[in-house]
């Protein structure tokens, strides 16, 4: 490639962004994705240089793996890999590197068999799910490399989202920023990153190149949906969200580094987006993990439904098993429906009734419950019974157990410790009641697999005789808001009332957040989709003395 100076004629640039799934820790497996990858795209997309997600050698976030007295070697040796193998294309890769005794989130260009550039992340988050000043020094520099005669800033992340490193570049010359990101999926997080890089791109007369992560890491997603857009701020190029892929971006240089636009992509609904992100969490989760298969109760309810869907088109149907375990108290149309949805998905289906067990624990318990009253203690009996019986079944057939419960119920504290959270993972930990209904009704769109009455028959532990979730607490639609505000946007019990929600209703629903912290932090994790699930983003003491009013 022939140098470019800014006055020349018109000269072509191709970057391919190189949005896969890394797997934390595993250091020399992903030095050789990025080999494979590389390799790649100078044999089928004739690159010029490949731009990787952040930290992309080690997977994000590795956490406190980044303590490991072995870390600097194996990244160490990672690169010189990376070098050695003088790879027929520039490549930009993210990597923890140490650098007069402190540790720093890095980019590296490494072009010729050589390191060329490298870059430290100026601003490492602290903040929802970002722990990086943990580990990580602050950066102070630009780096403007020159990658074929063209000036490339180079960033990290969190540097686009705050002023200054974006600025330097610019000022030091550069005409396209390259930006690697390991970003997670909320629902509203790609909206707000073309917000952001429109303004930056238009600000600092710079095309930004954005290319990001993809793939399942514990709680969190990250969907890819790389961007491109250009010095006057326009959208380019968007890849899709949630796929795996090495998408080519060509650039005409001119007097400004300007990209070829693509056609733009179908805009998903809200629906679409976070069922795919469920659907990819559950994948990367069992697989990464090496587990074969997965197991969950079929309860004929809307919860265990909507995880069965997501469980089958996250891992094919040969691998879930569905377990009815119905009791006294069991209608028969939850029986009908759970059979129903377990033949539409073409999953093994069992059905053991924990009716004589339950009889045998009571027989054992006579005794000491002589004189008393039943109350909860019988209904969680029921619940911690199904725990019981799926995880005998994980453990005989080394089968993760997926549990079922929403993120309204877990905020109130509506499920049980060793019953119904007893399991590996929560598919829907982070899904309020009112979503979950709505990814019901967007399933059935593709393929009708839950039964209609499934989604409009009123909600129901079925626990005791006629029972219903809405006797003892506000209907979905208006504790889902209260809960909103009041986990997700941290607003007092007073400001709750102030936004007209009745009093009681918020008295009773904030006690209950607060009282039931205990068993969240003994709950399965599960897959993040908004700006602050019940893991990494919210940590909040058991035992205190916290008033709730303000």
């Amino acid at each position: 490639m022939s140098q470019w100076s800014g006055e020349d004629p018109v000269i072509p640039f191709r970057v391919v962004m190189a949005q896969i799934d890394f797997l934390v820790g595993d250091i020399p497996g992903n030095a050789q994705k990025v080999i494979t990858a590389a390799r790649q795209s100078a044999e089928t997309h004739q690159a010029d240089v490949v731009v990787f997600p952040e930290l992309c050698l080690t997977g994000y976030p590795p956490e406190d793996l980044l303590l490991r007295p072995s870390l600097d070697l194996r990244v160490s040796e990672a690169v010189d890999l990376l070098v050695a193998e003088k790879l027929p294309v520039a490549i930009v890769v993210g990597a923890p590197l140490r650098h007069n005794g402190l540790l720093y989130n890095a980019a590296l260009v490494i072009a010729d068999g050589a390191v060329t550039a490298r870059y430290f992340k100026q601003f490492p988050p602290n903040y929802q799910v970002f722990d990086e000043k943990r580990y990580f020094a602050a950066g102070r520099e630009a780096c403007v490399a020159d990658i074929h005669g063209v000036p490339v800033g180079l960033t990290v992340c969190e540097d686009i989202w705050s002023d200054g490193p974006v600025e330097q570049a610019a000022l030091a010359g550069a005409r396209l920023i390259l930006n690697l990101n390991a970003s997670p999926y909320d629902i509203d997080k790609q909206a707000r990153r073309k917000a952001l890089l429109e303004r930056k791109a238009r600000e600092n007369r710079v095309c930004i190149v954005y290319v990001n992560l993809v793939g399942g890491q514990d709680e969190l997603v990250f969907d890819g949906g790389s961007l491109v857009f250009d010095h006057s701020g326009i959208l380019a190029v968007e890849a899709p969200q949630f796929a795996e892929g090495l998408y080519p971006v060509d650039f005409v240089l001119d007097h400004h580094c300007q990209p070829v636009s693509q056609p733009a992509l179908p805009e998903p609904s809200l629906e679409q987006n976070v069922y795919r992100a469920l659907v990819l969490g559950v994948r990367d989760y069992v697989n990464k993990n090496g587990f074969a298969s997965v197991v969950l109760g079929l309860s004929g309810g809307v919860d265990s439904a909507l995880t069965l869907a997501i469980a089958v088109d996250a891992l094919g149907a040969d691998r879930v098993r569905a377990v009815m375990m119905p009791f006294r108290y069991t209608a028969d149309i939850s029986l009908e429906d759970a059979e129903e949805e377990a033949r539409a998905l073409g999953v093994r289906y069992d059905v053991y009734s924990i009716e004589p067990m339950y009889d045998a624990f009571m027989a054992a318990l006579a005794e000491p419950f002589a004189g008393t009253r039943p109350d909860t203690t019988e209904e969680n009996l029921q619940a911690r019974l199904r725990g019981v019986l799926l995880m005998s079944l994980s453990n005989k057939f080394r089968s993760l157990v997926l549990t079922t419960g929403n993120k309204s119920e877990m905020s109130v504290g509506y499920s049980t410790l060793y019953g119904d959270m007893a399991g590996g993972f929560d598919v829907l930990k982070d899904v309020p009641k009112t979503l979950v209904f709505r990814l019901c009704r967007y399933r059935n769109t593709v393929s009708e697999v839950i039964p209609a009455r499934v989604i409009t028959r009123p909600p129901s532990a079925e626990l005791a005789p006629d029972q219903k979730d809405e006797d003892s607490l506000p209907g979905y639609d208006i504790l889902d808001q209260i809960l909103n505000l009041y986990v997700e946007r941290d607003f007092s019990a007073e400001a709750i009332v102030a936004e007209g929600f009745d009093r009681a209703d918020v008295e009773r629903v904030t006690r209950l957040v607060d009282l039931n912290e205990y068993k969240r932090r003994q709950a399965p994790i599960g897959v993040r989709v908004t700006e602050r699930g019940f893991g990494k983003d919210r940590r909040y003491p058991i035992t205190n003395g916290w008033k709730i009013g303000r």
